[in-house]
């Protein structure tokens, strides 16, 4: 609940880069409210609202209103982080808005960001939830999880996302009542010990990737999108997930059917460096649009070469899920 003269907090922005203020999530937590997006978010023990607007093409307006002045501030900047206001993408749309395969899209759509969370525990509790089932019963579990153990500000209606505190200390049958298999839930469980004791800093990337690497059922796509979706870097691409599985064979392949292997799928973007998550979004963006280019056949493409041709595991296209 707010005290009764709460910090209001409001920062103008004016983006790095061409941004569009985008819809709000499929979890639900945050949230479309007429022109505006809201998210309730906890920096500790304190709520903040923060809303986010944008009234021209070069302003983004954040407003939190909390308690605690420097929470209003943290919660600003999460938020900042989150849509992608202040992300330069100029070096990528130079160097790839002629590539053959992603131009089009690149080109159509510059200011296309990497939609991330607001704090990295929300993306691997998302990444999780995710593994090797259909995204939209994924969404399910999501939002089950935030009803049940999310926190809720009275005044506000909305709820945050679940503390690692609050996942470890359920009991893994709660956990699966939410429709979470058994051994998802047993390594959503140990993670979020890990992380409520302090044993893994998400933070620090790769002593937060070993540590939660050697927990069962964590493997490299729910790191990568933890990596890509929660830690802001770039250069990561959840390789096994089988919607680019599908999209990289049917590429390299010229078969609408084949799949390609994970090691294909990276060998696919490793030409985009550092830029690897980005072009992927990019690559799916593509695809949904009808801008795909086309690889040349005589002549490795202008990002530095083309990509390997695939396997030849076939398979009919299947639901949308991923890896662990």
């Amino acid at each position: 609940m707010w005290v009764d003269a709460p910090v209001d907090l409001r920062v103008e922005v004016t983006p790095a880069w061409p941004f569009r203020l985008g819809g709000g999530s499929a979890d639900g937590l945050l949230r479309r409210r007429g022109a505006a997006l809201q998210r309730l978010l906890h920096v500790g023990e304190a709520p903040v609202l923060v809303g986010i607007v944008q009234p021209a093409a070069d302003c983004v307006v954040f407003a939190a209103r909390s308690s605690c002045p420097d929470a209003a501030r943290e919660g600003v900047r999460r938020m900042r982080v989150a849509t992608g206001v202040d992300d330069d993408l100029r070096p990528f749309y130079e160097r790839f808005r002629d590539d053959p395969l992603i131009g089009r899209a690149v080109r159509a759509n510059p200011g296309l960001r990497i939609r991330r969370k607001p704090d990295p525990w929300e993306a691997l509790l998302a990444a999780v939830t995710e593994q090797l089932i259909e995204f939209d019963r994924a969404l399910i579990i999501q939002r089950r999880l935030i009803a049940k153990l999310g926190r809720r500000c009275g005044e506000t209606g909305m709820r945050d996302a679940p503390t690692p505190k609050a996942l470890a200390d359920a009991a893994p049958a709660e956990l699966e009542s939410f429709d979470l298999a058994a051994r998802r839930a047993l390594a959503l469980r140990r993670a979020a010990r890990e992380i409520a004791a302090g044993r893994v800093d998400l933070h620090d990337h790769e002593t937060a990737w070993r540590r939660l690497g050697a927990i069962p059922e964590i493997g490299s796509w729910t790191l990568e999108q933890l990596a890509l979706r929660g830690q802001g870097r770039f250069d990561r691409v959840a390789a096994g997930d089988l919607g680019f599985l599908k999209l990289v064979g049917a590429i390299t392949m010229g078969n609408p059917r084949a799949r390609a292997e994970e090691a294909e799928v990276r060998e696919f973007f490793a030409p985009y460096g550092r830029w690897q998550g980005l072009a992927g979004d990019h690559l799916v963006h593509a695809a949904g649009r009808g801008l795909l280019g086309s690889i040349p056949t005589s002549a490795p493409p202008a990002r530095d070469r083309g990509p390997r041709r695939g396997g030849t595991r076939w398979s009919a296209p299947a639901a949308r899920s991923a890896g662990a």
